[in-house]
């Protein structure tokens, strides 16, 4: 293991002298010692050590609020409101002013943010770029999953429990979706896993901001089956609205079924017919009031599994995959074959409201009687790390040559911060509750390569306002940095206006805000693989193609941030 560490940092060390940082060289050389101690620190990917031990405090929450001119822009509330139950998170206090859990969070540890990457993006040519995003590094030419060959035949630094073998998830997705979006594998055989097409979430998974996303959800295979427990694609069907319907509360449309057939009547109408729809009826200790159909049936009715507004069953698995920015021969912007993470949770637990308000009390307890203690996680960097709330989180991320490895613990903590203790997630998911349903393309179920955004609505808030229009009332950049001038010129006069047509324009058609122009997206690109090449990770993963002005580097808990408390 010391050999490969000893190789691995000395091949960073030449990626950083060669690239340069735009630098003094003092400068550079004391940046690539730090660098190298913490990779070392880390020991690769065994240990459970953490340069950063508030890794899972996101770059944005150290964003500057106040605006030199005056007044204060806020971005935090996105995250940080009052919770809907079974979330009973109550954040708001975080858009009023800074708050972190230890004195080691004041300090901001996102290096990457504050670095002048023009050296090392002035050396990839818009060529070379091109091409790196349009080759797969998940699928082989013949669709086999080549991460999956690689972890069959697994590299002794990948093995975190040392016992020869990968106990993670094995990534089984293969991109080859049905006309409703069930993924196949080579055999044509269904795989489980089914995509949707989402609202992204306003800030930083704005493509425009470097990334472009897709999310894809697999129910336990209980639901996947009828009675005789043979799977059947209209049973999932059902079931999966079933699931959309508690996470959303509310009605979900579905195509016409044969109620008779499931004895159950999903459109409450009081009759077993014909059904469009499932209705959203649903109250605690009323179980009767919903029902899954096929063999979920009757284990729901038998008390095996359970149901409740916003909760997912156990076992429910999401894939999230974190591309590049591509545009396709007619120009328009496409997900890239290339992918930067593939992000995977896994619910192992079920927790009921009461549990999961007595998690949101202990944070709030645990900070008051030990406010200098930080979060501490279980699981390893192979089988994944637990969020607290019933979910394992783990991940597969580029290697310096592009090719997808294991996270490290560290790289996986980074992504724990967000899926819990936040106001805004549903059961620590954010894309399916804003799954596009009723009245869009396919009910929401297809795949970004099948219909971008071009066309999309704004989402709304329940009060009538829309959400991406409020975000950028708030926050005009459309970025938490305030680093986006091209959102800003787009949606905002030179005077400070804001552009009517531009926002009237953005209520039907999101892709107006989504998508960056071929310049920015090539910059974007080019920022984030010098990254990957440096594998600095732990210093950040978000592209930036100036050094942030609008970031803290340190900020006391209680700073006030000047910010207008807005509710979602």
């Amino acid at each position: 293991m010391k050999a490969k560490l000893i190789s691995l940092t000395s091949a960073i060390t030449g990626i950083f002298l060669l690239a340069g940082f735009g630098e003094t060289d003092n400068q550079q050389t004391e940046l690539v010692k730090e660098l190298n101690e913490a990779l070392s620190l880390q020991t690769y990917q065994r240990a459970n050590l953490m340069y950063n031990e508030a890794a899972y405090i996101p770059a944005q929450c150290y964003t500057k609020t106040k605006n030199e001119k005056g007044g204060a822009s806020n971005p935090c509330y996105v995250c940080h409101g009052a919770g809907k139950r079974p979330n009973f998170f109550n954040g708001t206090d975080l858009q009023m002013e800074y708050g972190f859990t230890a004195k080691y969070g004041e300090t901001n540890r996102w290096k990457n943010l504050f670095r002048d990457f023009s050296g090392q993006i002035a050396q990839i040519s818009d060529r070379e770029m091109q091409d790196y995003v349009k080759q797969s590094n998940y699928l082989n030419a013949d669709g086999s999953i080549k991460l999956a060959q690689r972890l069959k035949d697994l590299p002794s630094e990948w093995d975190a429990n040392n016992n020869g073998r990968w106990d993670g998830f094995m990534p089984d997705v293969y991109f080859n979706f049905d006309e409703l979006g069930f993924d196949r594998d080579l055999n044509n055989k269904y795989t489980g896993w089914r995509v949707f097409a989402y609202a992204p979430f306003p800030g930083a998974f704005f493509p425009t901001n470097g990334s472009t996303d897709d999310v894809l959800i697999r129910l336990p295979e209980l639901y996947q089956t009828d009675a005789n427990g043979i799977f059947d694609k209209t049973v999932y069907q059902i079931n999966l609205a079933v699931v959309e319907a508690m996470i959303k509360e509310q009605d979900i449309e579905i195509p016409k079924v044969d109620e008779k057939k499931y004895q159950v009547d999903l459109d409450k109408d009081g009759k077993i017919a014909t059904a469009a729809k499932i209705s959203y009826r649903w109250a605690p200790l009323k179980k009767q009031m919903m029902s899954y159909v096929g063999q979920a049936k009757t284990a729901f009715e038998q008390g095996k599994i359970n149901m409740a507004a916003g909760l997912y069953p156990v076992n429910t698995e999401f894939l999230h995959t974190v591309r590049y920015l591509d545009r396709n021969a007619d120009g328009q912007m496409m997900m890239s074959a290339r992918i930067k993470e593939v992000r995977y949770s896994k619910k192992t637990a079920w927790n009921n409201y009461m549990q999961l308000q007595n998690y949101a009390l202990s944070e709030i307890k645990e900070k008051h009687d030990f406010p200098e203690r930080l979060r501490v996680f279980e699981g390893n960097s192979e089988r994944g790390l637990y969020n607290g709330m019933g979910w394992k989180l783990q991940g597969f991320i580029e290697d310096k040559k592009g090719e997808l490895r294991p996270q490290t613990f560290e790289e996986t903590a980074f992504c724990i911060g967000c899926h819990s203790g936040t106001s805004a997630t549903t059961d620590a998911s954010y894309a399916m509750p804003r799954k596009y349903t009723n009245q869009h393309f396919k009910n929401g179920w297809y795949h970004w390569s099948e219909k971008g955004f071009k066309g999309a609505p704004e989402l709304t808030y329940p009060d009538g306002r829309y959400e991406y229009t409020t975000y950028l009332q708030n926050n005009p950049w459309g970025d938490e940095f305030r680093s986006n001038e091209q959102v800003y010129k787009k949606f905002y006069q030179a005077d400070g206006k804001a552009n009517t047509a531009m926002f009237n324009h953005l209520k039907n058609d999101i892709s107006v805000l989504m998508e960056p122009d071929p310049e920015r997206a090539n910059l974007l690109n080019k920022a984030y693989l010098s990254i990957v090449r440096e594998q600095s990770y732990i210093w950040g993963r978000q592209p930036m193609l100036a050094p942030a002005k609008n970031v803290y580097k340190f900020v006391e808990s209680g700073t006030p941030t000047d910010a207008k408390v807005i509710m979602r």
